[in-house]
């Protein structure tokens, strides 16, 4: 199936939920207003419970605790908003994804996202961003088991979802990527453009007159949360590191390995994904 036949397909691309897309529009305005924004989320009770939840947890680690979706709003702050709310989003509409261990999946993308956070904010790039990026970066996986269950269960079987090597056997049964379908998923959920072309260039950031950090900072954050979910050793990451990557960024092993977080993601960090 070609990449434009998989997105045509309305199971595997779920369209972005109106309460999402109301916020997002609001945010992108010049002076977003949180009134309205506060109003637009309490419309979704099942959003605003789960929000609030994912918002206490560890996953934030906020000093008190938030109440209200307008406590939520004052507290987060806007970028850090849009992020709760997309992210709440998408745990609501992947709830079940066949061959798929959604825990898994949702740990290694929480913690991809806390990896791309501190490389950025090392690298003085925008943070909200980053995180955001890093946490939708994979999405893709879960649209092409979705889509296409026959063809990547038999990926599968040869070539774990988190390989360092999945990508490039995607590549040769369908002639695209996770990384491909993400940033579609990422387009049509309305994610900003800088999103959209990291998640689109991840697998290759710096080919040819490409030219994007962000995207370089997925692929590292990606290769070191791939390389602590299948229990890599020191060697074993220093024989898998994306070296050139690494250079174009400024990084080394150790460097990128001090930017860990200094919490891996719990299983109450994933229960507003799971619940």
């Amino acid at each position: 199936m070609q990449l434009e036949e998989l997105l045509a397909q309305a199971k595997a691309l779920p369209s972005i939920p109106r309460v999402v897309s109301e916020v997002s529009a609001e945010l992108n305005t010049e002076e977003p207003d949180a009134r309205r924004i506060s109003e637009a989320i309490a419309t979704d009770p099942a959003l605003t419970a789960r929000l609030l939840k994912l918002a206490n947890s560890a996953f934030f680690g906020l000093s008190r605790e938030i109440l209200s979706v307008q406590d939520a709003v004052n507290i987060l702050g806007f970028n850090q908003l849009r992020t709760t709310v997309q992210a709440v989003a998408l745990g609501r509409s992947f709830k079940a994804v066949p061959g798929v261990n959604l825990e898994q999946f949702w740990r290694y993308s929480l913690n991809s996202a806390k990896i791309c956070r501190t490389l950025a904010r090392s690298m003085r790039l925008n943070e909200g961003a980053a995180f955001t990026a890093g946490l939708v970066h994979a999405v893709g996986d879960l649209v092409l088991h979705i889509g296409l269950p026959e063809e990547i269960g038999r990926i599968d079987w040869s070539v774990s979802p988190f390989d360092m090597k999945r990508a490039e056997a995607e590549r040769a049964v369908l002639g695209y990527t996770y990384a491909d379908v993400s940033a579609a998923f990422a387009a049509k959920w309305d994610f900003p453009e800088l999103i959209v072309r990291a998640l689109q260039h991840q697998l290759l950031p710096f080919e040819g007159d490409i030219y994007e950090p962000l995207a370089g900072i997925v692929h590292m954050a990606a290769w070191r949360a791939r390389a602590q979910e299948i229990n890599l050793d020191r060697a074993g990451m220093a024989a898998t590191f994306p070296e050139v990557v690494a250079l174009l960024l400024g990084l080394d092993l150790d460097m990128v390995l001090d930017k860990d977080p200094s919490d891996w993601t719990s299983a109450g960090e994933l229960s507003a994904f799971l619940g």
